[in-house]
């Protein structure tokens, strides 16, 4: 897209105000033996990404940047500067509370738009405003299905990222003394999908919730159609928690598939992965007063005033701060406002046609990738099933933890060693996005055939 903001409206109607036919008409007064003609010896126009790659190798000092495939919940997707510029308006930062509306309908209203916007690609009725990370959402959804239907016990999928259940083991051990209510369900050992018989074992009358990943940490895309049928039939609450929800460019949000509770990371869509924080909470429900009620957190509502005015309000807000501690619904004292406004404005400026193209480009980008190593004689797929950008890679003839070494001396983040779960240590975890071109991923290529 070019940097020009007229339409061919605009220009029209600028030329007509000055009473011109045309834009050359602007240089009538210049003689036609002294105009340029035909094209400038110019490059194709350049995305901002490349251009700034393209400035950075130019530099006269060497880059010292490496090419990563780190993944496992933090990813490394493009922000285009305009969104920090955006952010960095003193009227955003320096905003707080939005207890008192007459002062904050800026940031009210910011807050709309992004439970507006997350809404849809979740395809969920209603998302509240953000909450911490995806570790943390993912448990308060968790704790308001047991609010809801009265059940205790929990059904977790072996494909939720290890510290997303370690997170959970923590908050039901103080609130029930013991992390007894947690039921592991296995995984398929050859598709990496949640199996179905041990989940149809699992699923009885005392599940609350079933939480699954989708894809799963593994980065394997669950059959969720065959999930939310099981759990249907239970009247047991389905709970989906995404790494990285660009994966609904290409997938079926959670709320098309009958999904009750859609938990996501957001950070992918707002901030850069800078060590590995800050994260976005994302959490959006189906249209049932019941989960309404119990929905932690806050949810901005617009409204008119006396005087026909649109406004902004808190419609909703069950914290412990706001109301009695025994009604509360959650103790998260604050909404990561800035990271949800910095998504809000990138998925405004991408649209729906940009946030669909960066969702091809990385599953083709990872498809291809795949394709690379199953050509190579010492590495091959851990798992035959889909997968949107992440997938994991085993090593036959070593560890993970040599391979990922060797890479890192080719300047190159092979991706995340799942012995750090204290999973696989053969296994690799390597992600994909729309930064990494055919080059990088032939160079990480070639870096492994040496091995």
């Amino acid at each position: 897209m070019r940097y020009i903001p007229h339409s061919a409206h605009d220009v029209e109607a600028m030329l007509k105000k000055i009473g011109i036919q045309n834009v050359d008409d602007l240089f009538a007064q210049i003689p036609a033996e002294a105009r340029f003609k035909g094209d400038l010896n110019l490059p194709p126009a350049l995305s901002e990404y490349e251009l700034q790659t393209l400035l950075t190798e130019m530099a006269s000092t060497p880059a010292t940047g490496m090419t990563s495939f780190l993944g496992a919940g933090i990813y490394n997707h493009f922000i285009p500067q305009s969104v920090d510029s955006l952010m960095r308006r003193s009227e955003f930062y320096t905003a707080y509370t939005p207890y008192q509306p007459e002062i904050s309908q800026g940031t009210l209203q910011a807050v709309f738009e992004f439970q507006t916007a997350i809404a849809r690609i979740l395809g969920m009725a209603i998302s509240n405003a953000s909450m911490y990370d995806g570790a943390t959402v993912l448990v308060e959804a968790a704790l308001m299905a047991r609010r809801v239907n009265r059940r205790h016990r929990i059904a977790v999928s072996a494909g939720i990222h290890p510290e997303y259940v370690a997170t959970l083991r923590a908050y039901l051990t103080a609130l029930d003394g013991s992390d007894d209510a947690l039921v592991m369900v296995p995984l398929n050992e050859d598709t990496g999908q949640t199996d179905k018989s041990a989940l149809t074992a699992t699923l009885d009358d005392s599940i609350s919730c079933l939480l699954i990943g989708y894809p799963n940490f593994f980065g394997v895309v669950e059959q969720l159609d065959d999930v939310v049928a099981l759990a249907r039939a239970k009247e047991i609450c389905v709970v989906t928690s995404t790494l990285d929800v660009f994966a609904f460019g290409v997938l079926k949000p959670p709320g098309e598939v009958g999904v009750d509770i859609a938990t996501a990371e957001g950070q992918s869509i707002a901030v850069a992965p800078s060590y590995g924080g800050p994260g976005l909470g994302l959490f959006a429900i189906a249209d049932d007063k019941k989960l309404l009620r119990q929905m932690p957190g806050r949810l901005v509502g617009r409204t008119e005033d006396t005087s026909g005015q649109t406004g902004y309000v808190l419609t909703l807000a069950t914290r412990e701060q706001h109301i009695r501690r025994e009604k509360a619904t959650s103790n998260i004292c604050t909404n990561h406002g800035l990271c949800a406004l910095s998504a809000v404005v990138n998925l405004c400026m991408l649209g729906k046609q940009g946030y669909r193209q960066v969702a091809n480009s990385c599953l083709s980008l990872s498809e291809y990738l795949k394709s690379k190593i199953r050509e190579l004689d010492g590495f091959e797929l851990r798992y035959t099933g889909p997968t949107f950008n992440e997938f994991t890679m085993r090593c036959k003839n070593s560890d993970a933890a040599t391979v990922l070494s060797h890479l890192k001396s080719q300047n190159i983040l092979g991706g995340v060693d799942l012995a750090r779960f204290e999973l696989a240590a053969d296994c690799i975890l390597v992600a994909v996005t729309e930064l990494h071109n055919r080059k990088k991923i032939d160079s990480f290529i070639g870096a492994l055939a040496q091995i």
